[in-house]
Order: structure tokens, then C-alpha cells, then sequence
């Protein structure tokens, strides 16, 4: 399935649901589509929030969710920080079918807030594999996501969530992306 392809109400459902099955170690995990929050610069309408009770605290992660092949500017990660800020959230999360500018990372890793880039599975696939494809395998999931961040170094490395592989591949934690998010 090419995320491209979808309305941008239905690849808001799909990162959330994305994110309602990495959000199984929590109590109380819950997420909302189109929630409208009141801040202290007023009230914003936020694409998905995910909400869950830890160590007997109540979390809010705004997330935000990009349909789009512009590259990601430092600008859109700035406005979720400002968001985070004004109504209080502990995590932001930034789902996007574009490329992430250098700018846009440097600024989420010192803020805090999760780049998470989204491909068809099927194209991502066919690109690791380097040669034409005759019939995908089974395994292959609708969308594959990763986690951009830069390395020590200042390399941008893309870490994939969930099981994007073949069965035998399913990571441990089913809750890798709040377990980063935690850091």
C-alpha cells in the first residue's frame, strides 16, 4: 500500500493505528483522531494523541502526521514543540511520507520529538532487494516505518519499528517506539 495513496484522514487512522499496536506496555493506552486541546496560546486540533497512565502519571503525546513528498523543514518541527509546550504534552511524534531535512532532525533529537518516516512495504522491499521483484512474500507488511535520528557522528540513520521482516524477525518489545520515546 502506498501511503501516498491514502486520503490524509486515512493515513492519520493508519499512524494510529500504527501506533495503537506499538502501544501495548502502558496502562490505559488510549488514541484519538482530530482531539481538540486547549493551550496557553489557545486551542489547537491535533491529527492523532495518545494518551496512557505510567508509574500512576497520565501522558500526552501530540502527533502529527505529514501525506506529503516536500521534505520535512526544521519550521513543522518547531510548530509541534510550540504545541507540546502549550498545552503540556510530554512527547511529540512526527509521522511523514516525506524525507526529513538535516534541520528538521538536529532540532526534534534537542527537543525531544520523534521523526517516524513511512514507505509503502511492498516498494521498500523491492529497494533492499536491488533487483525486480516477481511476488512479494506474504510477510511483507502494507507500510514499513522507521525512526530517523542522527548518530554521533551526525549521520541520519533510519531505525525500522515493528516487524518488518519475516515472522522469525519479530522484535521482543512490541513497544519500541514508546520505549524510545521514554528516553
Amino acid at each position: 500500500m502506498d501511503p501516498l495513496l491514502l486520503s490524509p484522514a486515512e493515513f492519520e487512522q493508519e499512524m494510529r493505528r500504527i501506533l495503537q499496536e506499538e502501544g501495548v506496555q502502558p496502562r490505559d493506552f488510549s488514541t484519538a483522531h482530530l482531539e481538540k486541546i486547549h493551550g496557553t496560546e489557545g486551542d489547537y486540533i491535533l491529527d492523532v494523541t495518545a494518551r496512557f497512565e505510567a508509574f500512576g502519571v497520565n501522558f500526552l503525546i501530540l502527533i502529527e502526521c505529514k501525506r506529503q513528498t516536500r521534505p520535512i523543514e526544521r519550521n513543522v518541527v518547531q510548530v509541534i514543540a510550540d504545541k507540546i509546550r502549550s498545552v503540556g504534552a510530554q512527547k511529540g511524534i512526527i509521522f511523514s511520507t516525506a524525507d526529513f531535512r538535516r534541520g528538521a532532525i538536529e532540532y526534534a533529537q534537542k527537543h525531544g520529538i520523534a521523526l517516524v518516516l513511512v514507505k509503502d512495504g511492498k516498494l521498500a522491499y523491492q529497494t533492499k532487494a536491488n533487483h525486480p521483484v516477481a511476488q512479494y512474500p506474504a510477510w511483507i507488511p502494507k507500510v514499513i516505518s522507521s525512526l530517523v535520528t542522527l548518530t554521533t557522528e551526525g549521520n541520519i540513520m533510519h531505525s525500522t519499528l515493528g516487524a518488518a521482516g519475516p515472522p522469525e524477525w519479530k522484535p521482543k518489545s512490541n513497544g519500541f517506539l514508546l520505549d524510545h520515546l521514554s528516553k
